[in-house]
């Protein structure tokens, strides 16, 4: 009655999850496994085709006689779910006559007998409802996740290990933090997939002393981490900025044996360029030759962090190089990849030479794209090409609100205070407001968010700003703005 009663979750579960009532349904569909990611197209047949695969879960039993049709209702419940290659799957993917026979005639009223199979101490068993459990998880459907999670409850299958582990992915997955860790909690028994799914939730939302918390509990339990512990404790201090801490875990990688893996590699290059230290990017970059006598190349995730690292230090002449070694290598370049060039070559000031680039492009370029060429644009004050690359982001991404503030901005960093004006009264008259953004800073092994209108400290932060300026103003730096102009900026912000 406890897990009843805990399984409230704001009151998200209703009464009905434990009568036998299970889902039909799912709002939206995009993986069944993990570590991969596709798109789900809401069409009636794929509805249709995710029916079945819910059905198919209810009528399967735990007899010892039906061992054999159960693996083959899991394998085609499994085949339903999407695959791998998932644009194909819908041509590749097909439901035989027979099968079809056998959910209509448990359809409705039919399906009543089977349904007193669960009464009976009966049903779904532990490889199914996990399967089920991740596939919510990695569509974000938090109800059809809880309905499975009260299924485990009356199963019996709850304090699995497996079924533990999926359910904390499932609510991370779905902003459920909180119900995450209550799941982690309650789990009789861990392994290194529990504890590395509930480092992992943190980490997605960059709590990094929360990660490394986790981290020193699992070192004392029986447990030791593995290589996506890591992963995830590097993606942690990644998007904290945490760079002190960052430097810790990978000399935990190193004693751990953990140093020559590409992953590993892949993550503290993102790190450290992410956190400026570039050197120690591009040196752990170079390491990949070693890894090459050992058969292990670097992939597409490497070089993305490479080119990120020359783009954040502005190493133009090393980004190219570095760009077609990976077409030399046979490594496919991808968006990123090109965003990445058109971002380097941009904040370098070389903004007709990231035009032709992106015009030259084998792939549609995308609004990410568009956009690095806005902001670059906007830097260097160059009003056309800025307009153009605002132009065609807001034809991929129509009222992006993001587009107008940029393209605001760069009316306002040349004097154009009429058409800023302008833009900010559309996005006024639309009603479209940005997302406030967060920050990070690392002091004395601590990790401070901020958040952008977080007016909570202002006495605080407007004092160390103009002992800044003042200091600034000593060594003798000038505002780029004038009195006049800093009115007007300061109207349009308001």
């Amino acid at each position: 009655m406890k897990s009843a009663v805990w399984l409230g979750m704001n009151g998200i579960v209703r009464q009905s999850c434990f009568k036998n009532k299970y889902l039909r349904t799912f709002q939206t569909l995009s993986h069944p496994k993990p570590f991969t990611s596709h798109k789900w197209k809401h069409t009636p047949q794929n509805k249709k085709r995710l029916d079945k695969a819910l059905r198919v879960l209810d009528i399967i039993t735990h007899k010892p006689s039906v061992t054999a049709t159960r693996q083959s209702h899991l394998r085609l419940v499994q085949n339903i779910l999407p695959s791998d290659d998932f644009t194909a799957s819908y041509t590749k993917v097909g439901i035989t006559d027979v099968f079809d026979e056998m959910l209509e005639s448990n359809s409705s009223n039919n399906l009543i007998p089977k349904y007193s199979l669960r009464r009976d101490g009966l049903g779904i068993d532990v490889n199914v409802l996990s399967h089920a459990v991740s596939s919510c998880g990695s569509m974000r459907n938090l109800r059809g996740g809880i309905q499975y999670h009260c299924s485990a409850i009356r199963t019996g299958f709850v304090d699995n290990v497996y079924v533990g582990s999926s359910l904390v992915s499932l609510y991370s997955k779905c902003a459920e933090l909180e119900n995450a860790y209550r799941v982690f909690d309650e789990m009789p028994v861990r392994n290194v997939v529990s504890w590395t799914a509930i480092i992992s939730a943190f980490a997605q939302e960059w709590q990094v002393n929360v990660c490394l918390e986790l981290f020193h509990q699992m070192r004392i339990s029986t447990w030791k981490p593995n290589a996506f512990t890591f992963t995830s404790l590097l993606s942690a201090c990644t998007g904290s900025g945490a760079l002190g801490h960052g430097r810790s875990v990978h000399c935990q990688t190193i004693q751990m044996g953990f140093g020559l893996y590409v992953h590993i590699a892949n993550a503290l290059i993102s790190m450290y360029f992410k956190c400026g230290a570039v050197e120690d990017a591009l040196y752990i970059f170079e390491k990949m030759d070693e890894m090459k006598k050992q058969s292990i190349e670097p992939d597409a995730i490497t070089f993305l962090g490479v080119l990120s690292s020359c783009r954040h230090a502005g190493l133009v002449k090393e980004g190219w190089f570095y760009f077609n070694s990976m077409i030399e290598q046979g490594v496919q370049p991808e968006l990123d990849h090109y965003s990445c060039v058109v971002d380097l070559l941009g904040r370098a000031g070389l903004l007709e030479e990231a035009r032709n680039f992106i015009e030259k492009m084998p792939i549609y370029p995308n609004a990410v794209i568009w956009g690095s060429l806005l902001s670059s644009s906007r830097l260097h004050g160059s009003v056309w090409i800025g307009i153009q690359a605002a132009e065609k982001r807001l034809l991929l991404e129509p009222g992006c609100p993001g587009t107008l503030v940029q393209l605001a901005n760069l009316y306002a960093s040349v004097g154009y205070w009429d058409q800023a004006a302008g833009v900010r009264k559309l996005m006024k008259d639309r009603g479209l407001k940005t997302n406030p953004g967060y920050s990070w800073v690392e002091i004395k092994d601590s990790v401070y968010q901020f958040r952008v209108e977080d007016r909570s400290n202002m006495t605080e932060i407007l004092g160390v700003i103009d002992t800044l300026v003042d200091h600034m103003r000593t060594l003798g730096y000038e505002a780029e703005m004038h009195e006049e102009e800093i009115d007007n900026a300061l109207y349009l912000i308001g």
